[in-house]
């Protein structure tokens, strides 16, 4: 089962990937610098260091569904 702790939603809109909230420093529609082909890679098994352009955090992306990113770390409180 996957921690929902390590799990951020995230929206696809216009071939863009977004999130609608920063999880470090709460900036709101954020648009991250992933491609959705870069998402089928990810499910397949490949890590992805995510760095969020707002505030330069990253994350570890060890997986992903058609909602969600899943992190190698807790993004949640």
């Amino acid at each position: 089962m996957i921690p929902f702790e390590n799990s951020w939603p995230y929206d696809i809109v216009m071939g863009d990937i977004y999130v609608q909230q920063c999880p470090y420093c709460h900036a709101s529609n954020v648009l991250l610098p992933l491609k959705p082909k870069e998402l089928v890679l990810i499910r397949e098994g490949k890590k992805k260091l995510l760095v969020f352009p707002c505030c330069n955090t990253s994350m570890t992306v060890i997986d992903n569904d058609s909602d969600y990113l899943l992190s190698s770390r807790p993004v949640r409180n």
